[in-house]
């Protein structure tokens, strides 16, 4: 049975609608996913599949929004560089002296955005109470000695970047990103984009549901030349005493509660396209959170080239993926944003005025932003630039 494809597109933007629903009808019978994009502050795609008879999964649902979660805590970091409280090449020491400890003193603020600090993980991994607290995980992180020389390379930092940014933000200003992301981001705009998912909240997550690879594609994720305590392993905390269950971690309510600043995000593909709207755009008469300057020197590419700890090539502005390096060469240079490990995607692309945001429900193989986001992407894209020509 196919799916019924729910949800608007302004005038223009009915090429998305079919590119959507032919992805879903290409899907399995159980896909559950959203899509959302503004272009210049204004809506314009707002889409959504679900199976029938789900009862939820309409475009108000919440999903795991995984690594897009490092989207909005770092725009929490790029308004308090904006404002003069953070500066980006101080020693991150400045801010929280105990990070000096095994080697790591003369480390910039602006180095740790990039993924150059070493520390991916701690040796011993984390609990699953610790991998909920940021604060936890800055205390350990601390103390550990990097796995590289800070600086001399990179390589993703994926469960522990937004505690250690986190920790700088707490050490400058009393207040945590969750806070921050709250005060300054999400209720202001009304966003559904979580830091923190309220309990009253809580009935329209929507958990993750595990991947389901075909025959091939589980030989590929079997054939991944990974031992038990290899970069990658330590990075996704697979190497200690409770190793790490990626695709089922945001179904853990202390996750969701928390709201850990790496991962631990809930959001609506509203949510997700809503945030880089007000980002770059005007939205409801409020102007962007960033001045372009910002959005440029955040956007600008501080490292790229072979990442150590996903073993391939890879490319980040500060705190925010390279999105037109890494994932659609068509967007423009400077585009910022960050996919998550189920599937998400999520980016501002200030040279068309385009915010995207995509979530979905199953883990997509073979995890980070699933495939789907290139065709997508290239018809929201296509439709903006059809429209400004037209228009």
């Amino acid at each position: 049975m196919t799916q019924e494809i729910h949800g608007t597109v302004a005038d223009g933007y009915e090429p998305v609608r079919e590119e959507f629903a032919a992805f879903v009808a290409s899907e399995r019978p159980d896909y559950e996913g959203q899509l959302c994009a503004y272009v210049h502050g204004r809506r314009v795609v707002d889409l959504w599949a679900a199976p029938d008879g789900d009862g939820a999964g309409g475009g108000g649902s919440l999903y795991a929004a995984y690594s897009s979660t490092k989207g909005a805590a770092h725009l929490v970091v790029a308004l308090l560089v904006q404002d003069g409280t953070l500066e980006l090449d101080r020693r991150v020491t400045y801010y929280w002296p105990e990070f000096a400890a095994e080697g790591k003193a003369a480390l910039t603020v602006r180095e740790l955005l990039a993924h150059r600090a070493g520390v991916v993980g701690t040796d011993t991994g984390f609990t699953a109470a610790e991998l909920a607290d940021d604060r936890a995980m800055a205390e350990r992180l601390a103390d550990q000695r990097p796995f590289w020389r800070p600086g001399t390379a990179f390589g993703y930092h994926a469960l522990v970047i937004g505690a250690l940014t986190g920790e700088i933000v707490r050490r400058a200003t009393g207040r945590t990103i969750q806070e921050l992301h709250e005060e300054r981001v999400r209720a202001p705009y009304g966003l559904d984009f979580h830091l923190g998912l309220p309990t009253a909240r809580e009935p329209r997550y929507r958990p993750t549901q595990p991947m389901a690879p075909a025959p091939g594609q589980q030989a590929l994720l079997d054939a991944l030349p990974e031992g038990p305590h290899s970069l990658s392993s330590i990075a996704f905390n697979r190497q200690g005493p409770e190793p790490t269950d990626l695709q089922t971690l945001p179904n853990d309510r202390p996750i969701r509660a928390r709201g850990p600043a790496s991962v631990g995000g809930v959001a609506s593909a509203r949510g997700l396209a809503g945030l880089y709207a007000a980002v770059i755009s005007e939205v409801d008469g409020k102007a962007p959170l960033l001045k372009p300057d910002t959005v440029a020197e955040f956007g600008q590419i501080h490292s790229t080239g072979y990442d150590l700890v996903q073993r391939a090539h890879k490319s980040f502005g500060l705190g925010f993926q390279a999105t037109s390096d890494t994932w659609h060469p068509f967007l423009g240079a400077g585009t910022i944003g960050h996919s998550g490990a189920a599937g998400s995607q999520a980016f501002a692309d200030p040279t068309t005025g385009l915010a995207y945001g995509y979530t979905r429900r199953r883990f997509a193989f073979p995890g980070g932003a699933a495939p789907e986001n290139d065709r997508l992407v290239r018809a929201v894209h296509r439709a903006a630039l059809t429209v400004r020509e037209t228009g």
